[in-house]
């Protein structure tokens, strides 16, 4: 790893106030680090420090995603994942071991498709098995320049419960569901999923997304058993009733979210059984607005799938509006891998949310970077551009701020330490020209 210096940058700091920094310089260390931050007259580049001019360039924190899967690529879903009859046949194949080294393959190149687009730090969310645990050991071991990776695994779930049974651990009782906490953290998971309520991608009757499916005792013994060694939880929830059971429970990140009541306000702000004394919400619109707005015929869904989709992007809408009111904390994330959610296109959750969830620009990338780091437990090593923190950097061609389209394809792009010069992207055109029309 090469020391070098970013000189006469302007720094976006992502805080919640949309300062910038103009004319200054980054030094980033042999380790990765970030051992100097200043303006470019005070600042000496040592002997020895690659010297990268930023003149016109602008620098911010590389995007934190809290939510990820990582098992496809965007494309509409092939039918067979979504037919209920095929079910078991996947899931035995997706447990295979010619299924798992498939898993891993596509996992790897889902990761890496993220970082070059400047996403340095990653929470999946529900994994067919442990192969992002295994990227993630590739990457920490030196195998490969990769991004930080929080994996969860299998997800927690219930009988006939949402991600049951392709990419979920089925309990029906809270001593089972302990069980299956332990197993995941015995295989080296780093974040605890639990399927609350239904969802939309599996759902087989219109209102089952978000329909209550795990009860509060069991998601109760979930939260103790991942908290007693130090890892948060997640849990999916689309409705008011599946979200008050999780937060009751101890819950650290509500996924998708719905309009807040009083007791929900409260438990977001105050949770004494979380991890870190608070709970966030972490949205998802890419997921939600793709379906409802485009054509089945585009997204391969169907009508069920649609009207749920339609249900819970109302309520996530008003969701994202009660936190910011009630000064809720607010996190990203793209639910990547799902239908025409591809793993380059993070930079069109921050812009659905200012657009579509009338959230300012600078709180949207806040979102996406230090509130992202604070709610995952990471803000002391990535987030900001600070000295000492990880050099977790995006370089643009444009502020941010002003057009956030600048970031589906950074200048470079800066993953602990490791400079990565003209990041390479793969793109689906035939996806980007629906969504553009969003």
């Amino acid at each position: 790893m090469t020391a070098f210096a970013l000189t006469h940058v302007s720094i976006v700091t992502a805080d919640r106030d949309g300062t910038v920094l103009p004319d200054h310089t980054v030094l980033v260390g042999q380790g990765g680090t970030i051992e100097q931050v200043g303006p470019a007259s005070g600042v000496e580049v040592p002997r020895g420090y690659r010297k990268i001019s930023g003149t016109g360039r602008f620098v911010m924190p590389g995007l934190i995603n809290a939510h990820a899967h990582l098992f496809s690529d965007g494309k509409p879903l092939p039918p067979i994942l979504l037919n209920e009859s095929a079910e078991k046949a996947v899931s035995i194949f997706m447990h295979s071991p010619v299924g798992d080294r498939w898993l891993k393959r596509r996992t790897k190149r889902a990761v890496l498709a993220q970082m070059n687009t400047g996403v340095t730090t990653i929470r999946s969310l529900g994994d067919p098995g442990y192969e992002v645990v295994k990227v993630a050991a590739e990457i920490d071991g030196g195998a490969y320049v990769g991004p930080r990776l929080i994996a969860s695994g299998p997800l927690m779930a219930v009988s006939g419960g949402h991600g049951a049974p392709q990419i979920a651990l089925i309990s029906d009782n809270p001593w089972d569901a302990r069980r299956n906490v332990r197993i995941n953290l015995r295989h080296g998971v780093t974040a605890i999923k639990i399927a609350a309520t239904g969802g939309v991608t599996d759902a087989k009757v219109i209102g089952e997304a978000g329909r209550p499916q795990m009860t509060e005792e069991e998601m109760t013994a979930i939260c103790e058993e991942a908290h007693n060694a130090g890892v948060l939880v997640a849990a999916h929830a689309q409705s008011a009733e599946g979200i008050v059971r999780a937060l009751r429970a101890g819950v650290d990140t509500i996924e998708h979210g719905a309009a807040m009541n009083d007791e929900i306000i409260e438990l977001f702000r105050s949770n004494p059984k979380s991890l870190h004394g608070s709970s966030a919400l972490i949205p998802t619109l890419t997921a939600a607005l793709p379906i409802v707005k485009l054509p089945l015929e585009t997204t391969g869904v169907t009508e069920i799938n649609r009207v749920n989709a339609v249900m819970v992007l109302d309520e996530m809408l008003q969701g994202i509006t009660d936190a910011r009111e009630n000064d809720v904390a607010l996190g990203m994330g793209t639910d990547s891998s799902l239908t025409f959610v591809t793993h380059y296109n993070t930079w069109r959750e921050i812009d659905l949310v200012i657009r579509h969830g009338n959230v300012p620009a600078a709180r949207a990338l806040h979102a996406a970077t230090q509130a992202n780091a604070t709610i995952l437990g990471i803000d002391d090593v990535t987030g900001s551009v600070e000295v000492g923190k990880s050099a977790d950097l995006i370089v643009t061609n444009a502020n941010p701020l002003d057009d956030i389209r600048t970031l589906s394809q950074p200048h470079a792009v800066v993953v602990r330490g490791s400079l990565i010069e003209s990041p390479t992207i793969e793109r689906f055109p035939e996806i980007d020209e629906k969504l553009d029309t969003l």
